[in-house]
């Protein structure tokens, strides 16, 4: 079996979801959708088509191949990389649509759609006869945020008619996938990440029991989506309940650090920020610590950093406008909130601070629900399965389209 992905190649993303694939035996290339010369260090045995690249990371034993231009300084890479787009800016759409030629691949798969999606519509347009079967895959925001922007509408109907099969996190994009056209294969919904190892896992939440932490996780998102700064400032607002309390700031942006210097200054609650480029396993371990865990962005599909607070023990505080509801329960499990509030925000984390029960009850509840869905060997079966079921005789273009 010969798969092409088209996805983000520095992405961590990209690399989890191919690694389930790693050890089947099967010819697996990657084209990166975004031409960054880069390949993320966990990604493994797999076909690296890059344009030009420097060899920064993935320097052991992975296993991977790499095609393309190497030079020998990422400096000289990057500065053919520009050229290349200012002489050529449709040459990712042509070295894609000739290694597609060339690889006759079985299955193409784009892990994202305004990046991936849109590259492989661009390339399948042109095509005259015999594209490969295509699977896209929603992340995120893809479809619950751009489908309801006009400059993206478009093009990604134009994704959702022309695919074959598609995946995604939640249920509730399937109905926003179908009413953007698709008419295609529906395969399971399930994390795009993977899942965690729940004997590792345990070993590690079970130190402290949730009431008796310390801890506040926050993501440190504020950019389009994310909405950090309303969390410091509805924790800002609980001032007078967080003595002897620490705030931990993961993936923060340099306005959200500055922010969390004066949130600290203003308080005399103490911050901590976790360095963007620390090791997966850091993060769990502070999500360990932790009492809760605060995630708010305006759209998300299933949030990474939410399963991390679940699995872990922390007391999960999400926004409304991601699919959280299909894992937690509002008041119960966790809390779902506005991400734009800081009153709502407030509300949620006093709560959380003063009722040990709740917390606790979380933990265990959420717990089940890790053990239930979230086993990382069991999502890795489930993953070949779904390209087992991908690779079986399909129904023919004109029978998919009601012909």
């Amino acid at each position: 079996m010969r798969i092409l992905f088209v996805a983000m190649s520095d992405s961590v993303h990209t690399a989890r979801w191919v690694r389930q694939l790693s050890r089947r035996g099967w010819d697996i290339h990657l084209f990166p959708s975004i031409d960054v010369g880069i390949s993320h260090a966990e990604l493994t045995n797999v076909t690296v088509h890059h344009a030009v690249y420097a060899r920064l990371r993935n320097a052991g034993d992975t296993g991977n191949r790499y095609r393309g231009l190497y030079v020998r300084f990422a400096s000289i890479a990057l500065l053919a990389r520009y050229a290349l787009l200012r002489l050529f800016p449709g040459y990712r759409v042509w070295q894609l649509r000739r290694l597609i030629g060339r690889l006759r691949p079985d299955l193409i798969h784009s892990l994202e759609i305004q990046h991936s999606g849109y590259l492989v519509q661009q390339v399948r347009a042109g095509w005259k006869e015999g594209f490969p079967k295509w699977w896209v895959t929603n992340w995120g925001s893809d479809i619950y945020l751009f489908g309801r922007l006009e400059e993206h509408r478009r093009r990604i109907r134009s994704v959702m008619e022309a695919c074959d099969l598609y995946s995604c996190e939640c249920e509730r994009d399937v109905d926003l996938a179908r009413a953007l056209g698709f008419r295609g294969l529906v395969l399971p919904v399930m994390p795009n990440t993977g899942g965690f190892d729940l004997a590792w896992i345990k070993d590690v939440r079970d130190k402290t029991r949730t009431a008796e932490r310390r801890t506040i996780m926050l993501k440190g998102y504020q950019h389009w989506a994310g909405r950090a700064l309303v969390g410091l400032r509805a924790l800002e607002r609980c001032a007078d309940v967080l003595s002897g309390y620490t705030v931990v700031i993961y993936s923060a942006s340099q306005d959200v650090v500055l922010a969390a210097q004066l949130f600290s200054e203003r308080t005399g609650v103490m911050t901590q920020i976790i360095e963007r480029d620390a090791p997966h396993e850091d993060i769990l371990r502070a999500h360990a610590a932790a009492r809760m865990s605060i995630g708010l962005s305006i759209s998300d599909a299933i949030s990474t950093s939410l399963l991390e607070a679940m699995v872990m023990g922390a007391f999960p505080i999400q926004s409304c406008t991601a699919c959280a509801d299909e894992w937690i329960e509002h008041g119960l499990s966790g809390w779902l909130v506005p991400p734009e509030d800081p009153d709502v925000v407030e509300l949620a984390i006093r709560q959380v601070l003063t009722d040990d029960e709740l917390v606790d009850s979380a933990a265990r509840i959420n717990w089940q629900t890790a053990v239930a869905r979230l086993e990382q060997s069991n999502l890795a079966e489930k993953a070949v399965a779904m390209y087992q079921q991908a690779f079986a005789p399909g129904r023919s273009e004109e029978e998919r389209n009601g012909g």
